[in-house]
């Protein structure tokens, strides 16, 4: 593993950041197949809090949209949600890797004042996007085995705005919504330690 994070290269200065952990039974290689393979609409599924925290959300976006006289758009929901089918454009793409210590992740766009768009993206372009009144996320997960059998799995979220203007719009978002962000990377580590529990990778 190198020295220097991935995360770190792709975003070394931020507005935000949030950081969750778990450590898993399981050796590294397990782990890492584990958190390619982790389905995250399973998340929601299982867990009627990310289930209702997501589902406020989108009930705030069309009322917002209504009172705006806007049509409220309503994008239908993937299927599954894995790391491994996460290409190199689109909305959200896999942006570098280090296996089995790391991947990363990430999107820009909008996601405050009640209306969230995302752009489409090229993941070469991703730490160089510096159009205004945007914000980029950066999103890792980083693998340590910390003893025989033990992987420790780190989850961290960043993100910076393109602007000043938008860097005061996204913090007035991102402040009160921290712990429910928390909540929902601790839900997520915990749907990989189930993918790994389930998925015969202790076998």
């Amino acid at each position: 593993m190198s020295e220097q994070m991935l995360l770190d290269r792709l975003m070394p200065h931020y507005d935000a950041v949030r950081i969750e952990r778990r450590l898993l039974i399981g050796d590294i290689a397990d782990a890492w197949d584990a958190v390619l393979d982790a389905d995250f609409m399973r998340t929601a599924d299982e867990m009627p809090a990310v289930r209702f925290l997501f589902g406020t959300r989108a009930l705030a976006e069309r009322a917002l949209a209504a009172v705006r006289g806007r049509s409220p758009t309503t994008p239908p929901e993937p299927e599954s949600m894995r790391l491994c089918d996460l290409e190199s454009h689109g909305e959200w793409v896999r942006l570098d890797e280090d296996p089995p210590h790391e991947i990363t992740f990430g999107a820009v766009g909008r996601f405050w004042a009640g209306e969230t768009v995302w752009e489409q993206i090229d993941a070469a372009a991703f730490a160089s996007f510096a159009e205004p009144g945007m914000a980029k996320i950066a999103c890792s997960f980083s693998l340590r085995l910390c003893e025989e059998r033990s992987t420790l799995v780190s989850y961290e979220c960043r993100t910076v705005a393109t602007d000043p203007s938008a860097r005061r719009a996204s913090m007035r978002y991102w402040r009160p919504l921290s712990p429910f962000i928390g909540y929902v990377l601790r839900a997520q580590l915990r749907t990989i330690e189930t993918t790994l529990e389930e998925g015969g990778y202790l076998e």
